[in-house]
């Protein structure tokens, strides 16, 4: 008697990954474990300057469809919508991985960030995913998951994190009521809290390298999570195996949440 193949668990779905500016990117690990597990993905690029990071990327993810989305410029979102909807009809997955604030108004520590800058934080980090699950959820006809990238720094304080812990914590509360509103239409909202990771965005942190050697001793599994840990959490809970949760924040860090 021959054993009848499995299918990949997620074969058939369709995945759109924001996000993506490197191979150290956490988007990237997360479009990775989908791929793995038999996902069909869509990928963005910020601009023409992230362009050719990007690209080879996509290629290499065999990636339906490669579009350009900066969410502060008006009408980008919805042309990548408007090209999901042409290209593949429906949608299954979304990961949110972006977020932004001017340096100024990260290093001069949260008393002294401007009012237009903390805005602004809060526009790109925080209200540009609101955005896109409204364009996301009608073509989510049978359920879906969305996942929004967090930290940490949105319920503790983390010297340097300044105006993004805040921001952060919006972002947390966003997916929570985004859960309420959704779930009616099976349609399941996350947010991920990865511990800290070797990517672009946190290097730009004062005192980063610390962050890294004061996680890896507060750890008890002892080590640095990577990119393709926060995928394949976030690939699980895309899965059937995870359908009845919904609105939590998962910290994927290797335990150093847990440590007083």
């Amino acid at each position: 008697m021959t054993k009848k193949k499995r299918r990949p668990i997620l074969e058939g779905k369709k995945a759109l990954i924001v996000g993506i500016a490197n191979e150290y990117s956490i988007a990237y690990g997360c479009a990775k474990a989908f791929r793995e597990l038999g996902a069909e993905v869509a990928i963005t690029y910020l601009n023409e300057k992230s362009k050719p990071f990007v690209e080879p990327l996509a290629r290499q993810l065999d990636a339906q469809i490669f579009a350009p989305l900066d969410v502060s410029q008006p009408g980008e979102l919805e042309a990548l919508f408007k090209q999901i909807k042409q290209q593949w009809g429906e949608l299954d997955i979304v990961v949110h991985s972006i977020a932004s604030a001017r340096k100024e108004d990260i290093k001069g520590g949260l008393l002294n960030c401007s009012a237009d800058g903390f805005a602004m934080a809060m526009d790109i980090s925080v209200h540009s995913f609101v955005r896109m699950a409204k364009l996301a959820a009608p073509l989510m006809k049978n359920g879906g998951t969305m996942f929004a990238m967090s930290y940490h720094g949105a319920r503790k304080v983390v010297p340097n994190y300044n105006v993004m812990g805040p921001v952060k914590a919006a972002l947390e509360a966003a997916c929570r009521y985004l859960a309420y509103e959704l779930g009616p239409k099976k349609i399941r909202v996350h947010s991920i809290s990865p511990g800290p990771l070797k990517t672009r965005a946190a290097s730009g942190l004062k005192d980063f390298d610390l962050l890294l050697n004061e996680a890896v001793k507060r750890a008890p599994v002892g080590e640095l999570v990577d990119i393709m840990d926060v995928g394949f959490a976030c690939a699980y809970l895309a899965t059937p195996f995870a359908r009845r949760l919904t609105g939590e924040t998962l910290y994927v860090d290797g335990g150093v949440n847990i440590m007083a």
